[in-house]
Protein backbone atom coordinates (compact mmCIF):
# COMPACT_ATOMS: atom_id res chain seq x y z
CA UNK A 1 0.00 0.00 0.00
CA UNK A 2 0.80 3.87 -0.06
CA UNK A 3 0.80 6.50 2.01
CA UNK A 4 -2.21 9.18 1.10
CA UNK A 5 -3.30 12.41 1.59
CA UNK A 6 -6.46 14.49 1.43
CA UNK A 7 -6.67 14.33 -2.76
CA UNK A 8 -6.23 10.81 -2.31
CA UNK A 9 -4.37 10.19 -5.18
CA UNK A 10 -0.51 11.33 -4.64
CA UNK A 11 1.39 8.51 -5.23
CA UNK A 12 3.91 7.23 -2.43
CA UNK A 13 8.16 6.19 -3.09
CA UNK A 14 7.14 2.35 -4.45
CA UNK A 15 5.19 3.79 -7.29
CA UNK A 16 4.72 0.60 -8.67
CA UNK A 17 5.68 -2.03 -6.67
CA UNK A 18 3.83 -1.40 -3.86
CA UNK A 19 4.30 0.70 -0.74
CA UNK A 20 7.15 0.16 1.29
CA UNK A 21 5.94 1.58 4.45
CA UNK A 22 3.92 -1.26 5.27
CA UNK A 23 6.34 -4.37 3.98
CA UNK A 24 8.60 -3.74 7.41
CA UNK A 25 10.05 -6.30 9.54
CA UNK A 26 9.27 -9.97 8.59
CA UNK A 27 7.07 -12.00 10.39
CA UNK A 28 7.43 -15.33 12.50
CA UNK A 29 5.24 -17.68 10.19
CA UNK A 30 7.91 -16.15 7.16
CA UNK A 31 10.81 -17.29 9.36
CA UNK A 32 9.36 -20.60 10.30
CA UNK A 33 8.49 -21.52 6.87
CA UNK A 34 4.61 -20.11 6.78
CA UNK A 35 3.11 -20.37 2.81
CA UNK A 36 1.30 -17.74 2.90
CA UNK A 37 3.66 -15.09 4.50
CA UNK A 38 4.89 -13.39 1.54
CA UNK A 39 8.50 -12.05 1.83
CA UNK A 40 8.21 -8.38 2.53
CA UNK A 41 11.46 -7.20 0.66
CA UNK A 42 10.28 -8.79 -2.53
CA UNK A 43 8.62 -6.56 -4.42
CA UNK A 44 10.37 -3.60 -2.41
CA UNK A 45 12.71 -1.43 -5.46
CA UNK A 46 14.39 0.37 -2.69
CA UNK A 47 15.30 -3.02 -0.34
CA UNK A 48 19.74 -2.59 -0.68
CA UNK A 49 21.47 -6.00 -1.59
CA UNK A 50 22.64 -7.21 0.81
CA UNK A 51 19.46 -7.78 2.70
CA UNK A 52 19.44 -11.63 3.15
CA UNK A 53 17.26 -13.81 5.44
CA UNK A 54 14.85 -11.42 6.61
CA UNK A 55 16.99 -9.52 8.17
CA UNK A 56 15.54 -5.65 8.73
CA UNK A 57 16.97 -2.98 5.96
CA UNK A 58 19.81 -0.47 7.16
CA UNK A 59 19.40 3.21 6.21
CA UNK A 60 21.96 3.38 2.89
CA UNK A 61 25.15 5.69 3.86
CA UNK A 62 25.59 6.19 0.17
CA UNK A 63 25.42 9.13 -1.46
CA UNK A 64 21.94 10.60 -3.74
CA UNK A 65 20.14 8.23 -0.83
CA UNK A 66 17.52 10.20 0.83
CA UNK A 67 18.23 11.02 4.17
CA UNK A 68 16.08 12.75 7.32
CA UNK A 69 17.68 16.29 6.28
CA UNK A 70 16.98 16.26 2.88
CA UNK A 71 13.23 15.47 3.95
CA UNK A 72 13.15 18.30 6.37
CA UNK A 73 14.83 20.71 3.96
CA UNK A 74 12.32 20.47 1.17
CA UNK A 75 9.88 20.67 3.89
CA UNK A 76 10.83 24.01 4.98
CA UNK A 77 10.99 24.99 1.52
CA UNK A 78 7.60 23.55 0.97
CA UNK A 79 5.97 25.22 4.29
CA UNK A 80 7.90 28.77 3.63
CA UNK A 81 6.69 28.65 0.43
CA UNK A 82 2.73 28.94 2.22
CA UNK A 83 3.72 30.86 4.62
CA UNK A 84 5.08 33.62 2.30
CA UNK A 85 2.78 33.46 -0.12
CA UNK A 86 -0.04 33.59 2.82
CA UNK A 87 1.48 36.92 4.53
CA UNK A 88 1.17 38.41 1.13
CA UNK A 89 -1.99 37.71 0.20
CA UNK A 90 -3.48 39.28 3.81
CA UNK A 91 -0.91 42.15 3.25
CA UNK A 92 -2.15 42.98 -0.15
CA UNK A 93 -5.52 41.25 -0.69
CA UNK A 94 -8.49 43.54 1.54
CA UNK A 95 -11.37 41.55 2.36
CA UNK A 96 -13.85 41.70 -0.03
CA UNK A 97 -15.41 39.55 -2.58
CA UNK A 98 -12.62 40.26 -4.81
CA UNK A 99 -10.27 38.66 -2.66
CA UNK A 100 -12.63 36.13 -2.06
CA UNK A 101 -12.54 35.02 -5.47
CA UNK A 102 -9.16 35.16 -5.86
CA UNK A 103 -8.91 32.73 -2.88
CA UNK A 104 -10.48 30.12 -4.85
CA UNK A 105 -9.02 30.54 -8.00
CA UNK A 106 -5.57 30.28 -6.25
CA UNK A 107 -7.40 26.77 -4.52
CA UNK A 108 -8.21 25.61 -7.73
CA UNK A 109 -4.85 26.08 -9.53
CA UNK A 110 -3.11 24.85 -6.08
CA UNK A 111 -5.97 21.31 -6.21
CA UNK A 112 -5.07 21.46 -10.37
CA UNK A 113 -1.05 21.74 -9.92
CA UNK A 114 -1.42 19.11 -6.97
CA UNK A 115 -3.16 16.55 -8.91
CA UNK A 116 -0.59 16.96 -12.04
CA UNK A 117 2.18 15.56 -9.94
CA UNK A 118 0.39 13.44 -8.42
CA UNK A 119 0.09 11.37 -11.15
CA UNK A 120 3.92 12.41 -12.22
CA UNK A 121 6.34 8.97 -11.95
CA UNK A 122 8.42 11.58 -10.46
CA UNK A 123 8.98 14.38 -8.35
CA UNK A 124 8.79 18.27 -10.02
CA UNK A 125 9.85 20.72 -7.41
CA UNK A 126 8.32 23.47 -10.01
CA UNK A 127 5.20 22.04 -9.57
CA UNK A 128 5.05 21.39 -5.78
CA UNK A 129 6.26 25.12 -4.90
CA UNK A 130 3.76 26.17 -7.44
CA UNK A 131 1.35 24.37 -5.00
CA UNK A 132 2.53 25.34 -2.33
CA UNK A 133 2.58 29.44 -3.21
CA UNK A 134 -1.20 29.19 -4.53
CA UNK A 135 -2.53 27.50 -1.22
CA UNK A 136 -1.00 30.29 0.63
CA UNK A 137 -2.35 32.27 -1.07
CA UNK A 138 -5.98 30.94 -0.56
CA UNK A 139 -5.01 30.33 2.93
CA UNK A 140 -3.39 34.18 3.50
CA UNK A 141 -7.14 34.83 1.89
CA UNK A 142 -9.24 32.77 4.25
CA UNK A 143 -7.49 33.53 6.98
CA UNK A 144 -7.64 37.28 6.79
CA UNK A 145 -11.39 36.99 6.08
CA UNK A 146 -11.47 34.41 9.74
CA UNK A 147 -9.75 37.08 11.58
CA UNK A 148 -11.83 40.18 10.33
CA UNK A 149 -15.06 37.99 12.42
CA UNK A 150 -13.23 35.96 14.96
CA UNK A 151 -10.06 38.05 15.72
CA UNK A 152 -7.16 35.79 16.75
CA UNK A 153 -8.83 32.63 15.06
CA UNK A 154 -5.90 32.23 12.45
CA UNK A 155 -3.21 32.33 15.07
CA UNK A 156 -5.06 29.92 17.58
CA UNK A 157 -5.42 27.67 14.09
CA UNK A 158 -1.43 27.33 13.85
CA UNK A 159 -1.21 26.60 17.66
CA UNK A 160 -3.59 24.01 17.21
CA UNK A 161 -1.89 22.84 14.11
CA UNK A 162 1.43 22.32 15.42
CA UNK A 163 -0.25 20.77 18.79
CA UNK A 164 -2.08 18.04 16.84
CA UNK A 165 1.52 17.80 14.69
CA UNK A 166 3.71 17.16 17.46
CA UNK A 167 0.87 14.96 19.28
CA UNK A 168 0.65 12.93 16.51
CA UNK A 169 4.56 12.46 16.44
CA UNK A 170 5.20 12.23 19.87
CA UNK A 171 2.66 9.47 19.56
CA UNK A 172 4.15 7.49 16.43
CA UNK A 173 7.59 7.69 17.90
CA UNK A 174 6.38 6.16 20.96
CA UNK A 175 4.87 3.32 19.26
CA UNK A 176 1.72 3.95 20.22
CA UNK A 177 0.17 3.55 16.70
CA UNK A 178 1.88 1.02 14.07
CA UNK A 179 1.39 2.10 10.88
CA UNK A 180 0.03 -1.60 9.37
CA UNK A 181 -1.64 -2.36 5.92
CA UNK A 182 -4.59 -2.72 7.91
CA UNK A 183 -4.71 0.42 9.91
CA UNK A 184 -4.10 2.32 6.91
CA UNK A 185 -6.95 0.60 4.65
CA UNK A 186 -9.27 0.72 7.80
CA UNK A 187 -8.33 5.07 7.60
CA UNK A 188 -8.36 5.20 4.21
CA UNK A 189 -11.95 3.39 4.43
CA UNK A 190 -13.40 6.22 6.89
CA UNK A 191 -11.37 9.22 4.61
CA UNK A 192 -13.10 7.95 1.61
CA UNK A 193 -16.62 7.57 3.34
CA UNK A 194 -15.65 11.26 5.21
CA UNK A 195 -14.92 12.70 1.36
CA UNK A 196 -17.96 11.32 0.02
CA UNK A 197 -20.26 12.76 2.48
CA UNK A 198 -19.17 16.03 2.43
CA UNK A 199 -18.99 16.04 -1.32
CA UNK A 200 -23.12 15.04 -0.67
CA UNK A 201 -23.19 17.76 1.45
CA UNK A 202 -22.01 20.49 0.00
CA UNK A 203 -24.36 19.48 -3.40
CA UNK A 204 -27.26 19.63 -1.15
CA UNK A 205 -26.40 22.88 0.15
CA UNK A 206 -25.81 24.75 -3.08
CA UNK A 207 -29.20 23.06 -4.26
CA UNK A 208 -30.69 24.59 -1.11
CA UNK A 209 -31.79 21.33 0.31
CA UNK A 210 -29.86 21.77 3.29
CA UNK A 211 -29.05 24.91 5.11
CA UNK A 212 -26.84 27.01 7.37
CA UNK A 213 -23.91 24.74 5.84
CA UNK A 214 -25.81 21.37 6.35
CA UNK A 215 -23.06 19.13 7.99
CA UNK A 216 -20.78 21.78 8.14
CA UNK A 217 -22.51 24.18 9.97
CA UNK A 218 -21.50 26.59 12.99
CA UNK A 219 -23.30 24.53 15.51
CA UNK A 220 -22.39 21.30 17.44
CA UNK A 221 -23.31 19.50 14.38
CA UNK A 222 -20.42 21.12 12.15
CA UNK A 223 -17.98 20.88 15.52
CA UNK A 224 -18.18 16.90 15.18
CA UNK A 225 -17.57 17.37 11.51
CA UNK A 226 -14.70 19.20 12.56
CA UNK A 227 -12.90 17.22 15.09
CA UNK A 228 -13.46 14.10 12.57
CA UNK A 229 -11.74 16.03 9.69
CA UNK A 230 -8.81 17.06 12.29
CA UNK A 231 -8.63 13.12 13.56
CA UNK A 232 -8.29 12.04 9.79
CA UNK A 233 -5.37 14.86 9.29
CA UNK A 234 -3.63 12.83 12.10
CA UNK A 235 -4.09 10.01 10.39
CA UNK A 236 -2.62 10.83 6.79
CA UNK A 237 0.53 12.65 9.38
CA UNK A 238 1.04 9.35 10.77
CA UNK A 239 1.43 7.36 6.84
CA UNK A 240 3.40 10.18 6.20
CA UNK A 241 6.01 9.59 8.95
CA UNK A 242 6.13 5.79 7.85
CA UNK A 243 6.62 6.53 4.77
CA UNK A 244 9.34 9.03 5.29
CA UNK A 245 10.80 6.43 7.72
CA UNK A 246 10.81 3.71 5.29
CA UNK A 247 11.83 5.88 2.39
CA UNK A 248 15.13 6.25 4.14
CA UNK A 249 15.70 2.74 5.54
CA UNK A 250 15.11 1.40 2.14
CA UNK A 251 17.47 4.13 0.56
CA UNK A 252 14.66 5.80 -1.30
CA UNK A 253 16.26 7.98 -4.27
CA UNK A 254 17.20 11.46 -2.89
CA UNK A 255 14.58 13.86 -5.02
CA UNK A 256 11.92 11.60 -3.34
CA UNK A 257 12.31 14.24 -0.38
CA UNK A 258 9.85 16.41 -2.26
CA UNK A 259 7.48 14.24 -2.25
CA UNK A 260 7.89 13.67 1.14
CA UNK A 261 7.81 17.53 2.00
CA UNK A 262 4.63 17.86 -0.81
CA UNK A 263 2.60 15.32 1.65
CA UNK A 264 3.46 16.95 4.74
CA UNK A 265 2.58 20.23 3.22
CA UNK A 266 -1.00 19.05 1.80
CA UNK A 267 -1.87 17.33 5.21
CA UNK A 268 -0.12 20.29 7.61
CA UNK A 269 -2.89 22.27 5.41
CA UNK A 270 -6.01 19.96 5.30
CA UNK A 271 -5.44 20.10 9.55
CA UNK A 272 -5.43 23.92 9.29
CA UNK A 273 -7.92 24.28 7.70
CA UNK A 274 -9.66 22.09 9.93
CA UNK A 275 -8.72 23.62 12.62
CA UNK A 276 -9.01 27.86 11.36
CA UNK A 277 -12.87 26.37 11.00
CA UNK A 278 -12.95 24.80 14.53
CA UNK A 279 -11.74 27.85 16.06
CA UNK A 280 -14.65 29.86 14.67
CA UNK A 281 -17.16 27.47 15.69
CA UNK A 282 -16.22 27.24 19.27
CA UNK A 283 -15.94 31.22 19.08
CA UNK A 284 -18.92 31.44 18.21
CA UNK A 285 -20.94 29.54 20.64
CA UNK A 286 -19.13 31.46 23.09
Amino acid sequence: MRSSNPVFSRRGFSRDNGYAGFNTAPQAGYAQGNPYAQNPYANNPYAQQDVQQGAPPQAPAATGRMTMDDVITRSAMTLGTVAVGAVLAWALLPVSSTSYGLAIGSAIVAFVLAMIQSFKRTPVPALILGYAAFEGVFLGVISEMYNTQWSGAPFQAVLGTMAVSGATLLVYRAGWIRVTARYARIGMAIAIAFVVVMAVNLLLVAFGVAEDGGLRSFGPLGAIVGIIAILLGAFFLTLDFKQIEDGIAYGAPKNEAWLAAFGLTMTLVWIYVEMLRLVAIFSSND
